[in-house]
């Protein structure tokens, strides 16, 4: 029997985690390394964390019973339908399966099993494909993908820009690319991930340029 391991799944708080707190652990894959964020069990169920893969390692043929979240932070990740460089985004539906693998070697930030129950769609959007368009202030967003609350963008702050203070409905998630993200709660540079619940509030800003990656609408307090 698996031992039953929970890690922020308490989606009613608040998470998040700074790049000097992070520790790489190892998978079951040779070259590949993980660190966790949330954590439903030991191998199965949701999971979100940081992927890294080595030069020339590969992970297993698996399914993905609930689906495949991820994005490209660096590197060149592959599987047997391609290549997909840093800035790609991904979305495997639930029933897939692949083999990925890296030959220059790649960091990821994968969700799995997370799909909602009639989400099916295969996304894949490279950043040639990314569609940018004018946001709140001087904001640049691109939608990656929307199915009924939950939505996921790339959202562009150019420097000094000040956001207006918000409610997050249905949950807040945030992976810092570049720069840093501030808020009243504090500073979060490039590689934090921070986990904000449903009607919580802040007041982003930032002071450099900065991109992150949000997705929203995806918790509640009833997780």
């Amino acid at each position: 029997m698996t031992k039953n391991i929970l890690l922020n799944m308490d989606f009613s708080k608040t998470a998040c985690l700074l790049p000097n707190e992070q520790q790489w652990v190892k998978s079951p894959a040779d070259g590949v390394s993980r660190i966790h964020l949330e954590r439903e069990d030991t191998e199965s169920g949701h999971t979100t964390s940081f992927v890294k893969f080595e030069p020339d390692s590969f992970f297993p043929p698996h399914q993905h019973p609930r689906g495949e979240e991820l994005y490209v932070l660096d590197g060149v990740f592959s599987d047997e339908n391609g290549d997909y460089p840093a800035g790609t985004y991904i979305r495997n539906p639930p029933g897939s399966s692949h083999r990925p693998f890296t030959k220059e070697g790649c960091t990821l930030f994968v969700k799995l099993d997370q799909f909602q129950h009639d989400d099916n769609q295969h996304i894949v959007i490279k950043p040639g494909e990314q569609q940018w368009q004018p946001g709140i202030g001087n904001l640049k967003v691109t939608s990656l993908h929307t199915h009924n609350t939950e939505s996921t963008a790339l959202v562009w702050w150019p420097e000094n820009e000040v956001f207006q203070p918000h409610t997050h409905f249905g949950g807040e998630e945030i992976i810092v690319i570049k720069g840093t993200f501030i808020d009243e709660h504090g500073e979060y540079p490039a590689g934090s991930w921070l986990r904000s619940p449903h009607l919580s509030k802040h007041f982003p800003y930032v002071k450099e340029e900065t991109l992150i990656l949000v997705k929203v609408g995806h918790l509640n307090s009833n997780k």
